[in-house]
């Protein structure tokens, strides 16, 4: 049964680093208690794509991104007090190392409180194990700590190690033993997404199960210290900008990056949101505007390239003036080349000239906003890929951290159609964002 509390027990499930298993620990957390019964919010702090979809396969629920620099402050705290108002559990996973990145997951659990869950790989380790546990918990005053579960054990005589290591007020929350089977699998972006896995459940299920058998799994949600949410109040209503609008939205492996609250705040302001597949041969439906997410083409190049006929719908979608929104995927396929990880070049739908060469390295990462008169459009990006065209930007985002950061990205503006790499958070400029999907020239 469900626990109900009038407020919740929450979690930031955070790590010294990337790749130490936060994602299976707090999925495997989520799922524990949503399988038992309990109502389970989770969040991602920072931008990404791919942990949340893990995250609302394992809580039931769509899962948003906190990050108090692009959705600010009161965002953040709107999002954490809806959650808290309908769950028994709200947990967060954390984004790189616990204190990396301005702001960091630290920043946002120190700013609402949350309790640290520190995740940490103790397979190549034993008693430095405790001096960085120590380290996690005391180097920034007024953290607020939930304790420590150590992952990638060998066994119980390693984790016996492990447990002595810490200090008496370490936390000691359990051990997961090193198992392949748990791990969660991953590609050049990230994690595999988990709709293209048809045992992604089963491995949550067996993620839980292990996690059932540590003193967090075995904890009681009505055993938790309660957590005391912010207190907010409405969001600003959002005009009806886009009302009458019917927008069409590509959804499917090639183009799944999207953020639930941008769906959410498309329909606010207004529009008719409606979804089609390029890879499961959908035409193009009747729209006034249409969204190319982000996403994978570059793993789907041949069948997109086989596209000829929704190629032309898009030009006459164009040739028309209604507008197009293409958004990093989103773009590399409207080029006339995508040359894949394997130097394969294939043919794609021919709108923006160009080659875009899937790279085997980072191109880019971080935080950026779009300006455009007094509104400030945030967001983030996040791409192997470069693109090699002779297209003159109609505007360039700035990177939040100034020049120092690196360069901004490129917004093509063609006619109707805006393409770039940036991912924008609609709510952080709803009018803004509502422009993109407007017949007139963003300026």
């Amino acid at each position: 049964m469900a626990v109900v509390n009038a407020s919740p027990a929450a979690v930031l499930v955070a790590a010294p680093a990337s790749g130490q298993g936060k994602t299976t620990v707090a999925a495997a957390l989520a799922r524990l208690h949503a399988r038992a019964g309990a109502r389970v919010r989770a969040f991602k702090c920072g931008p990404d794509f791919l942990d949340p979809q893990w995250l609302a396969l394992a809580s039931g629920a769509p899962v948003d991104s906190l990050d108090l620099w692009i959705n600010g402050e009161a965002d953040c705290a709107r999002r954490l007090a809806a959650a808290a108002r309908e769950a028994d559990l709200v947990v967060v996973e954390g984004v790189m190392g616990l204190f990396d990145g301005q702001p960091s997951a630290a920043d946002l659990a120190r700013r609402f409180g949350i309790p640290v869950l520190a995740v940490i790989d103790a397979g190549a380790m034993a008693g430095t194990f405790g001096a960085l546990a120590h380290g996690l918990r005391t180097w920034r005053p007024g953290l607020p700590w939930a304790g420590v579960l150590a992952n990638r054990v060998a066994g119980e005589r390693h984790a016996a190690m492990l447990r002595e290591a810490l200090d008496a007020d370490g936390g000691w929350l359990g051990h997961l033993e090193r198992n392949p089977a748990l791990a969660l699998p991953e590609r050049h972006l990230g994690l595999a997404q988990a709709a293209e896995l048809p045992d992604a459940l089963a491995r949550l299920d067996a993620a839980a199960d292990a996690l059932a058998a540590t003193p967090l799994g075995q904890r009681a949600l009505a055993d938790w210290p309660r957590w005391d949410a912010p207190a907010t109040g409405p969001a600003p209503a959002a005009a009806p900008l886009l009302a009458g609008r019917r927008i069409a939205v590509a959804r499917d492996a090639a183009f799944a990056f999207l953020y639930p609250a941008n769906l959410a705040q498309l329909r606010a302001l207004g529009a008719e949101v409606v979804f089609f597949s390029p890879l499961a041969g959908d035409a193009l439906p009747d729209c006034d505007a249409l969204w190319l997410p982000g996403g994978y083409p570059e793993l789907h190049a041949a069948a997109l390239a086989a596209r000829v006929d929704l190629a032309a719908q898009l030009r006459a979608h164009l040739d028309a003036g209604r507008p197009l929104w293409a958004e990093c995927g989103g773009m590399m396929a409207l080029a006339d080349t995508l040359v894949d990880g394997q130097g394969r070049a294939h043919a794609l739908w021919g709108l923006l000239p160009g080659t875009v060469r899937l790279g085997r390295r980072l191109a880019a990462l971080g935080p950026h906003r779009l300006r455009l008169g007094d509104a400030e459009l945030r967001g983030h990006s996040f791409h192997w890929s470069r693109f090699e065209t002779l297209l003159v930007p109609a505007f360039d985002t700035e990177p939040a951290r100034g020049a120092a950061a690196g360069a901004g990205e490129p917004v093509f503006q063609e006619g109707s159609l805006r393409a770039s790499w940036f991912h924008p958070w609609f709510p952080s400029a709803p009018a803004l964002a509502a422009r993109l999907f407007s017949p007139e020239p963003l300026a």
